[in-house]
């Protein structure tokens, strides 16, 4: 096993663990190579994901989004690569990006540019 990545450790879902918890959403997933654990990314106004790294220590994510099969180590700030991992690979392609569609609010646009400064 790679540091920081069992390919044998399924998806902990098919949305962020957090946000499903509280009713939030999300803009893309991404998986923890390590456990599976499925979160948010940084351009999500919670950043699950990065915030998984932190108390975990689990430096390794792939994306969870249909057709993309990339890695990141949080540690090296860099991109990395990985083995194949235990399905499902991604959410489901009708799942809404951002999503989930029925807890997306109509100003996300908005959230997200003042989450920015912008």
């Amino acid at each position: 096993m790679t540091t920081g990545i069992d390919p044998a450790v399924p998806p902990s879902g098919t949305g962020c663990v957090e946000c499903d918890s509280t009713g939030s959403w999300w803009v893309h997933l991404r998986r923890c190579a390590q456990c599976g654990h499925i979160g948010c990314c940084d351009d999500s106004l919670n950043k699950h994901a990065t915030a998984h790294w932190r108390a975990t220590g689990h430096p390794i994510i792939q994306s969870f989004e249909p057709g993309e099969d990339w890695f990141w180590d949080y540690e090296r700030d860099d991109w990395a690569d990985g083995p194949t991992l235990a399905p499902p690979h991604a959410h489901p392609e009708s799942q809404s990006v951002p999503g989930p569609a029925d807890r997306l609010p109509r100003d996300w646009r908005e959230q997200l540019a003042a989450d920015r400064g912008q």
